[in-house]
């Protein structure tokens, strides 16, 4: 199977505006942002969506909102900001590997869209 996207930016085969890294997820700047912060977090082994997360996946899964929440503070995004996570077409994912989007630096309305 071919690699995903935030699989070839984890093996620096694709460049990306890195926020934060450790040895389990990276977090790197959108390049079509939604907010004036929007960040994705990702782990480095692909995990295609959160529908097929299995229970082997949940400190992976706990630790990818950990370290989203750690860099909403190094971001300084003390206002607040959202976590969002989309799974199939429907939910708006485009990319079949597990992220999060942080967003923030506005007010971000609700319902949201």
């Amino acid at each position: 199977m071919s690699q995903t996207l935030f699989e070839k930016i984890a093996a620096r085969e694709i460049s990306a505006q890195i926020v934060f890294e450790d040895d389990l997820v990276l977090a790197i700047r959108d390049i079509n942002p939604q907010a004036p912060t929007h960040v994705l977090i990702f782990p480095k082994r692909a995990v295609p969506r959160i529908a097929e997360a299995t229970p082997d996946d949940h400190k992976l899964l706990g630790h990818l909102l950990l370290k989203a929440a750690e860099v909403a503070k190094k971001l300084d995004l003390k206002g607040g900001y959202r976590l969002v996570i989309n799974n199939g077409v429907d939910g708006g994912e485009t990319v079949p590997h597990l992220h999060v989007h942080l967003l923030g630096g506005r007010h971000l309305a609700w319902p949201p869209g």
